[in-house]
């Protein structure tokens, strides 16, 4: 039988849980916020830390807020609709300033505050969802593989809500449907991964694209196009149906003209993009006269970035690493948006060969984030400041850009 604990929480960690102590070890309380006192049964306990499960709130939080979706709590998508948005933010300025500190071994980092937005729901243009035995979509459950069936989602699109039907639509049996929309230019598309090889036969026409995968990867188009369109600052990219693009249209935007302000481009500079994907941050970047070079591995979202580009600068496909040393190009800056995994030794080597003077990295994972800025610290580079940028309101999810520049100037 598990043990049931009375705990005082004090912190948030960077995962989402809210931490307390008992007894010299550390316990991570996931739905619970610090400065409150519950009640957890231990459902996982090792040697310095243990992990528990909110039985009961003695003492509430005063940032404590009854969560408007009806799922959560069950649903893995969102982790702090309990805690009022400003709680949110104040969260995860603190996770990015800690990872600095004790990863990034940074004395005493300037991180701005956090950018967060007016309305912290609806801003999703991407959700993939799964689907359970029965045909029913829905998330993943918290901490689980299993199917929380979900009729609607508080922090999707709005655009998004009429394709939460689209195996209805389509009459098709899946394992898992994804759902895309251009927030700017109100284009859908839905991406079906199937259980048969035969595509099904949508039986009315498609108010939206739909692309139906069969199990041996074999695409088929039911409707529309094999990709949308979205537009940031005026400027339209296509993005086919596998091309990463940022989830949270507006908030990219923002994130732009920090871009921006950071980088301070000039007429004849060279721009790297790495990891570029269609080309967003660095076509949005490379104003009149900048050059622009763009490396990309996903071979379909370079072919969007060319068409994008619509002649402008140079993409390469491949790792970011192997590229930069077989072509061993020079750039003024550089802005890089990698995988949460972020860089190997080997690519930020390969960047800071380029012999660029700033760069801009953005970053979806504050830890990651910080070992690549002590690892640039070991190529002469310094870090300037931090932006954190709200791309993921209700989770605990956390963008931030960096600006780093050489330690000489």
């Amino acid at each position: 039988m598990s043990r049931t604990v009375q705990v005082t929480l004090d912190d948030m960690a960077a995962g989402g849980d809210a931490v307390g102590r008992r007894e010299g070890q550390v316990i991570f309380v996931p739905l619970a916020l610090p400065g409150e006192t519950v009640q957890v049964r231990l459902v996982e306990r090792r040697k310095s830390y243990a992990r528990g499960e909110l039985v009961a709130i003695e003492i509430p939080a005063p940032e404590r807020v009854a969560p408007p979706c009806p799922y959560f709590g069950r649903c893995g998508g969102c982790q702090w609709q309990h805690a009022t948005y400003a709680a949110q933010l104040t969260f995860k300025e603190r996770i990015v300033q800690g990872q600095l500190v004790r990863i990034g071994r940074q004395e005493d980092p300037v991180v701005r505050p956090m950018l967060g937005m007016a309305d912290p729901w609806r801003y999703r243009n991407h959700v993939q969802l799964r689907v359970n035995a029965q045909g029913h979509v829905g998330y993943y459950a918290l901490k689980s593989h299993t199917v929380v069936p979900v009729d609607e989602c508080p922090i999707a699109h709005e655009q998004l809500q009429p394709m939460w039907s689209a195996l209805d639509d389509c009459g098709a049996r899946a394992r898992q449907l994804s759902l895309r929309t251009g927030v700017n230019t109100g284009e859908r598309l839905a991406i079906i991964r199937g259980q048969e090889a035969r595509p099904p036969r949508p039986q009315e026409p498609l108010a939206y694209s739909c692309l139906y995968q069969a199990p041996g990867g074999r695409r088929h188009l039911l409707s529309g196009r094999d990709h949308y369109h979205e537009s940031l600052l005026g400027r339209r990219f296509r993005v086919s149906a596998d091309a990463f693009f940022q989830v949270n249209t507006l908030q990219a935007e923002r994130m732009l003209g920090v871009l921006r302000e950071y980088l301070q481009l000039e007429p004849d500079e060279t721009l790297l993009d790495a990891y570029c994907g269609v080309g967003a941050l660095g076509l949005s970047l490379a104003t009149e006269g900048v050059r622009l070079l763009g490396v990309e591995a996903w071979e379909p979202s370079v072919r969007d970035a060319v068409h994008n580009a619509g002649g402008q600068g140079a993409f390469w496909a491949g790792d970011v690493a192997e590229v930069l040393a077989a072509e061993s190009p020079a750039a003024d800056a550089i802005v890089l948006d990698p995988p949460r995994a972020g860089c190997t030794p080997e690519t930020l080597a390969a960047l800071a060969a380029t012999g660029a003077r700033r760069i801009a990295y953005v970053s979806c994972d504050p830890a990651t984030l910080a070992r690549d800025i002590l690892r640039l610290q070991g190529h002469g580079y310094a870090l300037r400041e931090v932006q954190p940028i709200d791309l993921f309101p209700q989770t605990f999810h956390i963008e931030a850009v960096a600006l780093l520049s050489r330690a000489d100037g």
